[in-house]
């Protein structure tokens, strides 16, 4: 049975929007909800492999040139009916955000920082020439999926449920064109456990060159899909050497020996930060982490361990586990292989992690260097000692407690915690 709201909240709290849009923009007031005739049985978190269960519903709407932006509907999951000459299998102007919903203390779910995912799903959209569409709207339709399937939400530490708010160019004809006027936009839930097994694993990167992730003026600054399938046959490389993931490099200047000049960009599909003791000789520690340079996902983690980390210094926030009086002072600058092997001589190679939706933060243990084609007996290695015995450094430690422990609400910053 479908049933149409038009009251101004969801069931659950949430206000739908009430105010009038013009004819064609994305309306959370016209949400059609259609139900379920049976719910599934929620697997055992320990069955849960990431992206493979999903909830009961989803959401979706669509853009016509005849309509614009749909009714958005919840409505029980299932397959998309598609024409085979769509743009979105043609031309790939496929968009999609990563986000989470979390279990608080007082067990309703919550949301992390969610407006920012919103912000770059909509950057995304227009960097492909996509329809466009209120991010207001789509967050309060969010909310209200979420609200509904909060029974999928797992109550361990660690655990979550993970949101795909995808949007697909629609055109249904060859030629190479925009898909400007016709477009689904849908959103699927996945309950999920830590990406890594271990939240604590230290993994192993093969840092490559000759392959590039992605480039100046490209659209690696955006979150496609097509900056992620090129990868996969290198990240299947770097496995069968023996690695977890790959650490993507933009070459150099010509010139400079053994690829030092070499740019590091991301770990996998993770922001790189690593963590560097200071000259002087106080405990203080630099962190960088690559700029935003068009090369670089900006990540919603990224810009939050940047952030706790300025916190940690003027005493505003302090880090878990890291004295007051250890500064980590936060840069976004260019990390070349040279500065680390220099770094490392030094003996000031402190840490190196990575950080994303999906691990939160993920330490870092070595990085195999010399790209896909050196023999393993001639390959160098950076090593990150596990100094502690806890596997993550102290300062990746600190920002993966700080980050949980803000995103379930147990710890209140900055209204990053959203509850639906």
């Amino acid at each position: 049975m479908a049933i149409k709201k038009t009251a101004a909240t969801n069931g659950n709290g949430i206000t739908l929007n009430d105010s009038r849009t013009k004819l064609g923009e994305l309306d959370a007031s016209k949400l059609i909800f259609t139900e379920c005739k049976t719910l599934k049985a929620v697997p055992p978190p320990e069955q849960l492999k990431f992206g493979n269960v999903k909830t009961d519903y989803m959401l979706v709407t669509e853009y016509t040139p005849q309509a614009g932006w749909s009714a958005p509907e919840i409505k029980p999951y299932g397959p998309l009916s598609l024409d085979p000459a769509c743009s979105c299998f043609q031309y790939c102007p496929n968009v999609f955000e990563g986000m989470k919903a979390y279990r608080g203390p007082d067990g309703k779910p919550r949301l992390f920082r969610p407006e920012k995912n919103m912000e770059r799903l909509a950057r995304s959209a227009e960097r492909v020439a996509l329809p466009g569409f209120d991010t207001d709207a789509l967050l309060i339709l969010i909310r209200c999926l979420v609200a509904l399937e909060s029974r999928w939400i797992p109550d361990i530490p660690g655990y979550s449920m993970y949101i795909r708010p995808t949007i697909i160019g629609t055109r249904p004809a060859l030629g190479v064109a925009a898909s400007d006027q016709n477009a689904l936009l849908y959103v699927i839930m996945c309950p999920t456990g830590p990406y890594f097994r271990d939240a604590t694993k230290r993994i192993s990167l093969l840092a490559v060159g000759e392959h590039v992730r992605a480039w100046p003026g490209g659209t690696g600054g955006h979150k496609l899909g097509l900056n992620y399938a090129p990868g996969f046959l290198v990240q299947k490389a770097a496995l069968e050497k023996g690695y977890d993931q790959v650490l993507w490099l933009l070459p150099g200047l010509e010139g400079e020996a053994n690829g030092e000049g070499d740019r590091v960009t991301e770990a996998g599909a993770m922001n790189f930060f690593v963590v560097v003791r200071r000259s002087d000789s106080s405990d203080d520690v630099d962190v960088f982490t690559p700029p935003l340079d068009g090369t670089i996902l900006p990540g919603v983690t990224r810009s939050s361990c940047l952030a706790l980390l300025a916190a940690h210094n003027s005493g505003r926030f302090p880090l878990p586990g890291v004295s007051r009086e250890r500064k980590t002072h936060p840069h976004e600058s260019v990390i070349t292989i040279g500065d680390l092997i220099r770094w490392a001589k030094e003996g000031r190679l402190v840490e190196a992690f990575g950080v994303g939706t999906a691990v939160a933060v993920a330490p870092i243990g070595k990085i195999g260097l010399g790209g896909l084609d050196v023999g393993e007996e001639r390959r160098d290695e950076l090593l990150f000692p596990d100094i502690e015995g806890l596997g993550m450094g102290q300062i990746a430690r600190g920002l993966y407690d700080a980050i949980t422990s803000i995103q379930t609400g147990r710890v209140a910053y900055d209204k990053w915690s959203v509850a639906c």
